[in-house]
């Protein structure tokens, strides 16, 4: 363990907002400086991606770690103008969604497991389970963030689109999606419009960051942190959540009304053929 270089300092300082953890490994400083500085990007210039970014990507995503090695996940590059704005207004009409070089649909896939079963006689009774639909959600969300890193480090921006979840039914239309497969979240990929974000800083390591056991919440911390993200979006210009970031998340988790429609989730999964047992 050592004190971090230089750059990998600065990004920690941006990433924590100044509270930065006291040492920091040196090891594999040029793809954590790649991580740190990641930000999420929702304008795109009309650029195109360079020809066989998307083989890139799911290169990269098939990559990652899959439970069992079920690889339990597909996804679609959605390149259709059309597609793209019946997928932007299911998700809240993003324009983002329509703009970028690429578009990326991710999914949970059972349905390729279940083809596989049968084919060897087997009836597949265990993707009844919850398990399951959580082992590809797990999958789904690791190649992802895979395909993420390899964009960022090609120069490309990304966003991920959670709120194809708001209308999953529309969503499985548009993509004529066949029983046992759910669109879990988009991902937006392509070169950014204009100045990049800033990093948006997170919570203190010593909030989420246990030894040996669970770290209670620490209400101080957490204070501090409401006045570091309102200097933030301030810096940024961007609408200060009223009550700060902690009355924000709480707002976000009141009730029904405040999932956007995904407190259906269990319903349209259950309707796609997912067993949920």
């Amino acid at each position: 363990m050592d004190t971090p270089q230089p750059q990998l300092a600065e990004l920690l300082r941006q990433r924590y907002a100044g509270v930065v953890p006291g040492r920091v490994a040196r090891v594999g400083a040029p793809v954590t400086e790649l991580l740190l500085s990641h930000r999420s990007v929702r304008q795109y210039s009309s650029r195109a991606a360079p020809e066989g970014t998307v083989e890139l990507l799911v290169a990269a995503a098939q990559s990652a770690a899959s439970s069992s090695n079920l690889q339990l996940w597909s996804v679609v590059s959605v390149e259709d103008a059309e597609l793209r704005r019946k997928l932007s207004v299911a998700a809240n009409s993003q324009a983002h969604v329509r703009d970028s070089a690429v578009f990326l649909v991710w999914l949970a896939d059972l349905n390729r497991a279940t083809r596989l079963a049968r084919a060897h006689d087997i009836e597949p009774e265990g993707l009844d389970y919850l398990e399951m639909f959580l082992m590809a959600s797990v999958d789904a969300a690791l190649a992802a963030q895979n395909a993420v890193v390899a964009a960022e480090a090609a120069g490309l921006s990304t966003v991920y689109i959670g709120a194809l979840r708001n209308r999953p039914e529309e969503v499985a239309e548009v993509l004529a999606l066949p029983e046992g497969v759910f669109a879990l979240f988009g991902l937006c990929v392509g070169y950014a419009d204009s100045a990049s974000a800033a990093i948006k800083p997170r919570l203190p390591q010593s909030v989420v960051l246990g030894r040996d056991r669970y770290q209670p919440l620490n209400a101080e911390l957490v204070r501090e942190y409401d006045e570091r993200m309102t200097a933030f979006y301030g810096e940024q210009q961007m609408q200060v959540p009223a009550g700060g970031w902690s009355l924000h998340s709480a707002q976000r988790v009141k009730n029904a009304a405040s999932l956007s429609g995904r407190h259906r989730l269990v319903e349209a999964l259950k309707a796609r053929g997912f067993g949920l047992r």
